[in-house]
């Protein structure tokens, strides 16, 4: 079984320079929790709803309301990904996808193909491949 049988292909994504308001409606409105992060094509960086809950409770935000509203527009993906992310290919064995989360204790990798993003792998999916290992 390889990374592509199991993948997300062509994951949404965010821009470096969208704001972590946009980050927020995107998690909410596809109750997704993490999204590649790409800057003219090229993947730079991976945004989870950690990071963002994280950016979201810093002791800034916690202020008055309309200071919360500023900071949501202020502060930028940039900002709070983690950059240059574990990425893997997407014709690896899926047992190598399997081992780079829990080695690194992540919960997704970006797939990346001759430098450009084609996917997404994470431990739902992991989990989806077991259960069809399983029933054979």
């Amino acid at each position: 079984m390889l990374v592509r049988d199991f993948m997300t292909p062509d994951p949404l994504t965010l821009s470096p320079q969208d704001n972590l308001r946009a980050a927020m409606e995107l998690m909410k409105t596809h109750k997704l929790r993490r999204f590649p992060v790409v800057d003219q094509g090229k993947l730079v960086g991976i945004i989870t709803d950690r990071d963002v809950r994280q950016a979201g409770a810093s002791s800034a935000v916690m202020q008055e309301r309309r200071y919360v509203e500023y900071l949501l527009d202020r502060i930028l993906v940039s900002g709070i990904m983690t950059p240059n992310p574990i990425t893997i290919g997407p014709d690896e064995p899926l047992e190598n996808a399997a081992n780079l989360i829990l080695k690194h204790k992540i919960g997704g990798l970006p797939v990346v193909e001759d430098g450009r993003l084609v996917g997404i792998i994470t431990e739902t999916d992991l989990i989806s491949a077991l259960i069809r290992f399983l029933k054979n």
